[in-house]
């Protein structure tokens, strides 16, 4: 008889997808909005991510377990609208695993170049090669790896974070000495689109149901992967806010977020060679961990797309088509970290926001829409979930065109 699958394994799956993008992209995107702005901003973005997920799976109780975003949205949605959200699931996975290689690459031409010179290009070769083999060979090793990951993150995250918590300065955490402009509330908006990005384990939402084969268990480990992620990201942010002052992200938010330059800027102000590099372990640890879980995601979803079958040639070509391009954009057009984490949350509200909602209203008005797993909150709920996507859509397109507040440190 084979064993259930533990909540806690799902829940280091969702976890491990959120934690990269949001760990290395929300002390930069959070410096404006500083520490209290970027809680309230960061707390509310976990509150509607998951609630959007627990209607997206609300949404596929009505399909076989193998069924996935593609299937359920083409049925419930029709063509045209399938279409759309196949093209920004691809594009949002893909840009994450875009920015996941470079920045990996970057940081271990780093943490290498006294032992081995080698180009950041060539690194980042050789991370995809390597670890994307563990979503090649099966989900469950994934999760084995991810629960794996999450305890090194713990433990490299502990180290850290001790040491930068005690050396906290609560008037750098709250800015009370700073001599430059203490506005606050109006960059939490620029804020939104990378925070949102950093709780989109959507994709995956058919894999955890199909992993327990029962829809409660896999909200469960959903609410305990959002869970784990807020909390990570909520001590992570107090630890560098608390070190690094507001005024001196400057250099890092001129360089589009770059992982390198922010890593940098901590060691500046960190004086303990073992703290440095128990953030550097922990920032590998981070972006490895949400590559293979944005990884897995994204390999289903083309999987069920493209009809390709379980042998080890059809996973052969679904491992090409999610890791080749990436891979290939990444080595010709680096750019940087913050940037391609601000596209991907901005077309990120189309499929986790947006269509879940669209989804989990058409399965109301199905004959048995009313039956079995259903997510609280009726009209509100959807409602709730449909605006916070369009409202932190809006919120990047215009501060892509400077029509919002800049914060330049």
């Amino acid at each position: 008889m084979q064993k259930t699958p533990s909540i806690f394994g799902g829940a280091c799956i969702i976890a491990s997808i959120c934690v990269g993008a949001g760990m290395l992209g929300l002390p930069t995107s959070g410096a404006g909005a500083w520490t209290i702005w970027s809680i309230l901003t960061i707390g509310f973005t976990m509150l509607c991510m998951t609630l959007s997920g627990w209607l997206l799976l609300e949404a596929y109780k009505h399909f076989d377990f193998r069924a996935s975003f593609n299937t359920v949205t083409k049925n419930l949605l029709g063509n045209n609208v399938n279409i759309i959200n196949n093209l920004s699931v691809y594009f949002v996975g893909g840009i994450l695993l875009y920015a996941y290689t470079t920045a990996s690459g970057s940081i271990l031409s780093g943490l290498t170049s006294e032992m081995i010179s080698l180009d950041s290009r060539v690194w980042s070769i050789i991370f995809v090669l390597v670890f994307s083999f563990f979503v090649w060979h099966s989900t469950r090793i994934v999760d084995r790896i991810s629960v794996i990951l999450i305890i090194f993150m713990a433990l490299s995250f502990v180290f850290s974070v001790f040491g930068l918590t005690k050396n906290i300065d609560l008037a750098v955490l709250l800015n009370t000495n700073s001599s430059t402009e203490n506005s606050y509330a109006i960059y939490a908006m620029g804020l939104l689109p990378v925070a949102l990005t950093s709780f989109g384990y959507h994709h995956s939402v058919a894999t955890m149901r199909a992993y327990y084969k029962n829809e409660n268990k896999a909200k469960l480990a959903i609410l305990g992967g959002t869970t784990i992620a807020l909390a990570l990201y909520l001590l992570w942010v107090l630890s560098i806010f608390g070190n690094l002052p507001r005024d001196q992200f400057a250099p890092v938010i001129a360089s589009d977020g770059n992982l390198d330059v922010l890593l940098g800027a901590l060691s500046n102000v960190i004086e303990s060679a073992s703290v440095k590099q128990a953030i550097n372990a922990f920032s590998i640890a981070a972006i490895l961990s949400s590559f293979i879980g944005v990884g897995l995601g994204v390999f289903d979803f083309l999987a069920d797309l493209f009809k390709f079958d379980d042998s080890k040639v059809g996973r052969t070509k679904s491992w090409a088509v999610t890791f080749l391009p990436p891979l290939i954009l990444s080595v010709a057009f680096p750019l940087g970290f913050l940037k391609a984490i601000g596209y991907a949350g901005a077309v990120a509200t189309i499929w986790a926001c947006i269509i879940p909602a669209l989804l989990a209203y058409k399965s109301r008005k199905l004959a048995n829409g009313k039956q079995g797993f259903m997510v609280g909150g009726g009209n509100v709920t959807i409602l709730l979930v449909i605006l916070f996507g369009i409202v932190t859509a809006l919120f990047h397109f215009l501060s892509m065109f400077g029509m919002l507040p800049a914060f330049k440190g």
